[in-house]
């Protein structure tokens, strides 16, 4: 590197750090002389000669602590304050030069409510935030009042810097305005500048409007700051019956401006955090059923965004701790206007959709297939029964049936080709017997494939039509505990079909299984082995995979029972009845859909009608024949060398 490079960068580097300096001597000694202004009002205002002294001369101390020249007590001031006595003279330390915002430090808070069909919301002028926020229509588990903020478990502060750094929640807002639907805050700064926080309540909605107004604030603020901090810290209480259930179900959300889907920082897990550089339109504290979401129209910058779950029996009866640090640009005008609205009320699907957005994908509904039927199929027709009748436990029955249905077509194919399978079992026998040895199982193969292509049978062809249903399945796994409108509504002996059933509390704790029997969970898993049983002794028997056998009839009912006992009842009654109406079905394709002797006729005449044909061998047969025979001579050599 040349000598003159190397002498330009050094002197770059000497005029930053002078700058730097030179900047930082500035705004010091503007902020002292600030300070000694303010202080000299605020003794002058004083009235009474005594206290007056005795403030000067406790300035006079703390002043030369923070470094500024004052000039020294008089003789007569010190004797004035020695002759006060001690329990007349109260002196605090003033934190803010600003002697506005140290009145507004040092005074109380008063609280002010909002209040429309749906929410009652207390706001407390310490900090112009929400104290409280109460949803009318509903109750927790054990009826009492739902609060979405419940008092001392939420603080939201906006964080940035004049001459000092300012903290809005440890500041008393004045309140500056007030009607039915709106309150206007208002913390006024010396100099005419001044920071509002308006908030609306329109009638009959969930969605709170909350404007950040500036006013000629921007004299006020670091030169080398462009940023608000809003920060929002919220301990979430419990609503729900099971804690893990209502755990496995709650995280926090967050949305990009530009992106279709919606994040998360992650479900069943104890704790997570993340930190996200980019912009966010929105975040969510999100409890399996409620949720509390910002949304800011010109979106945060930036943030941060963590939860953690308090243990199961912490006496708060609190779910978890939630926590949003989010950065905004305040810009440098007059007058500036950020506009921010905050959601608190239920997790309804076409409640949340009404407000845009894409609120509604907070429901964790699934993904691409699953989550189209749910929110296309599953959600409509729900709603469409709703209209007509009263009692869910009947609803589900419905559609069930209506599934059902639907897939009917394909249950029969699938138990069509089961049946085929079956009645081929005598010729399969035949083949194995006229192949019994080890060496001669490439031909045994070849000769059973031969089998069912002229047949016409297709190995996969019961299995395919299983597999198209499995979405249905995993969409109602997904939507019955996430379905709101489950919630608190009894069927049979389950109080709340949204949370699990409980005939029998055990009074001790299994691991995975619970503290209590779940007797729909144990009907589901009867049917479900009853259905297994069927099955099983529908399908031909090869004599393999005994394993497999032993899985699906009693592994998979027992799992499913220890999964269940703590999930949703409506989810362990869908399951239930849908094994039920499938056993149910079999039986009636078994005695009327299926005859088994004249399909197997069918197929006997359709093999004998084939073979007469030239068969026609496909590139992907010969290619398989090709793989066979090469095995078949590999083996032959083997046996050779033995």
């Amino acid at each position: 590197m040349q000598k003159n490079t190397v002498l330009g960068f050094v002197l770059i580097g000497l005029i930053l750090i002078g700058f730097s300096w030179y900047n930082s001597y500035n705004y010091k000694k503007q902020a002292r002389a600030a300070f000694v202004k303010d202080s000299l009002a605020r003794v002058e205002a004083l009235t009474n000669p005594r206290i007056a002294d005795s403030i000067r001369v406790a300035d006079s101390i703390r002043n030369a602590a923070l470094g500024i020249t004052t000039p020294a007590p008089t003789a007569d001031s010190a004797a004035a304050v020695a002759s006060v006595p001690a329990d007349s003279l109260q002196i605090e330390e003033t934190f803010f030069s600003d002697s506005l915002l140290e009145a507004a430090r040092t005074s109380s808070g008063e609280l002010y409510t909002l209040e429309n069909e749906k929410l009652k919301i207390t706001f407390s002028s310490k900090g112009a935030q929400i104290k409280e926020a109460l949803v009318k229509e509903y109750f927790t588990y054990d009826s009492s009042a739902l609060y979405m903020v419940k008092e001392n478990y939420s603080d939201m502060s906006l964080l940035f810097f004049t001459s000092q750094r300012i903290n809005t929640s440890d500041l008393n807002f004045s309140l500056k305005s007030q009607t039915d639907t709106s309150l206007t805050f208002t913390l006024p700064f010396s100099g005419g500048a001044s920071l509002d926080f308006v908030y609306a309540l329109a009638k009959d909605s969930y969605m709170l409007d909350f404007n950040i107004v500036t006013n000629n604030l921007a004299s006020q603020m670091s030169n080398n700051a462009s940023l608000f901090d809003l920060n929002w810290n919220l301990r979430v209480s419990r609503f729900e019956k099971g804690f893990d259930n209502e755990k496995n179900y709650s995280t926090v959300n967050y949305k990009f401006p530009d992106d279709k889907t919606v994040e998360d920082l992650g479900m069943r897990k104890n704790e997570s955090e993340k930190k996200i550089p980019a912009k966010i339109s929105w975040f969510a504290f999100h409890q399996q059923f409620f949720s509390a979401i910002m949304l800011c129209d010109d979106s945060f910058t930036s943030g941060n965004l963590s939860y953690k779950f308090l243990a199961p029996d912490n006496q708060e009866k609190a779910l978890f701790d939630c926590s949003a640090s989010m950065q905004m640009d305040y810009g440098r005008g007059e007058e500036v206007n950020i506009p921010l609205h905050i959601y608190i009320g239920p997790n309804l699907y076409k409640t949340l959709k009404s407000y845009g957005n894409s609120f509604e994908k907070i429901i964790p509904m699934g993904g691409s297939i699953i989550g189209w039927i749910n929110r296309v199929v599953i959600v409509n027709t729900f709603d469409f029964l709703r209209k007509f009748i009263s009692n869910y436990g009947i609803i589900i029955l419905i559609m069930t049936i209506l599934i059902k249905l639907v897939l009917s077509p394909l249950t029969y194919k699938s138990y069509l080709s089961s049946a085929k399978m079956r009645v081929l079992k005598p010729e399969i026998e035949k083949i194995n017997k006229k192949y019994p040895r080890k060496e001669d199982a490439l031909k045994k193969q070849q000769e059973t494939m031969a089998l069912y292509r002229k047949t016409g049978v297709n190995m996969m062809g019961g299995c395919l039509p299983m597999l198209l249903q499995i979405p249905i399945l995993f969409a109602m796994f997904r939507f019955f505990p996430v379905s709101f409108e489950l919630r608190q509504h009894p069927f049979l002996w389950a109080q709340d079909l949204s949370g699990y059933d409980s005939i029998l509390d055990l009074g001790f704790n299994i691991p995975m299984y619970g503290n209590h029997v779940s007797l729909f969970a144990l009907l589901m898993a009867i049917s479900m082995y009853l259905y297994s049983k069927m099955n099983l002794q529908q399908m031909p028997d090869t004599g393999s995979m005994p394993g497999m056998k032993g899985m699906q009839l009693y592994f998979m009912p027992v799992f499913m029972l220890v999964l269940c006992n703590n999930f949703s009842a409506g989810l362990s009654y869908y399951y239930m009845l849908s094994n039920f109406i499938a056993i149910g079905q079999n039986w009636l394709i078994r005695k009327y859909g299926v005859n088994e002797e004249k399909l197997y006729q069918q197929l006997k005449s359709k093999a004998e009608s084939n073979s007469a044909k030239p068969q026609k061998k496909s590139k992907w047969r010969e290619r398989m024949e090709q793989m066979m025979k090469e095995q078949e001579r590999l083996q032959r050599e083997r046996q050779k060398r033995k």
